[in-house]
Parts: C-alpha cells; sequence; structure tokens
C-alpha cells in the first residue's frame, strides 16, 4: 500500500495530519467515544489524550470551550454503513442528537454532541 510503510500511516506533505477537541470531561469523552466507535486512546497527562487510527490521528485538550457550527466550528464528519445502529449507539452512550437523520445530497445524516457538547456528525449512503 503506498500510504503506508510496515503497516504504519505516514504523514503527507500539506496534507490534513491531526485534529484537536477542546473537552470539558475527559473521562467521559473516552468512555463515549470508546462505546460508540471503538477507540483507544493514551493519555499524555491530566489534560491531554490522543486517538489513532480512525481515519485522521488527534486528540482531546482540557477546555470549558465546545466545538459546534453554530459558533463557526469545523464539523467532523463520520461514515456508517449503517446509520440507524450507529445513532442507537451514540444516544446509549449518552450523546444528545440536534439534528435528526436527514436528507441531504449523495445520502442520510445525523448530527450529535459528545458528553463534552462538541458537535459531531454521521453520515450514510442511500
Amino acid at each position: 500500500m503506498a500510504d503506508t510503510d510496515e503497516g504504519l500511516p505516514m504523514n503527507k506533505h500539506e496534507k490534513i495530519n491531526y485534529v484537536e477537541f477542546p473537552c470539558r470531561d475527559l473521562a467521559a469523552s473516552k468512555a463515549f467515544f470508546t462505546a460508540v466507535f471503538s477507540w483507544e486512546f493514551e493519555d499524555y497527562g491530566p489534560d491531554y489524550c490522543a486517538f489513532s487510527g480512525q481515519g485522521l490521528d488527534g486528540g482531546f485538550f482540557s477546555s470549558d470551550l465546545c466545538a459546534s457550527t453554530d459558533t463557526g466550528s469545523a464539523l467532523i464528519v463520520f461514515f456508517s454503513e449503517d446509520l440507524l445502529a450507529t445513532l442507537a449507539k451514540v444516544e446509549a452512550a449518552g450523546g444528545a442528537i440536534v439534528k435528526p437523520v436527514f436528507d441531504f445530497p449523495g445520502g442520510k445524516r445525523f448530527h450529535f454532541l459528545d458528553p463534552s457538547n462538541n458537535e459531531f456528525a454521521v453520515w450514510s449512503e442511500l
């Protein structure tokens, strides 16, 4: 595979490489993303944790702020092969649905808030 070297992702010059999210409650956010998306985390002290292997590596940092499209934040969108099953997992893990499933060109999607009130979306093809 051209994008890997011995199974490890390679950094690409001037391509998006990492994303960081503000987080009001690291433990709650870690539990949520582990329950819904099976993420694993590595802690870097009490105020930061990182995840990898999820399409884009990133982390959460302690902050009273949150990422929301209402305040101009970029929106991270997950893909799901079974939108309703993913929605059920989000709700079961305590996520708040802020935009129920709706149609858009190319598929359907919904928006949710994680435990730190960061907004995310999940989409699926028709």
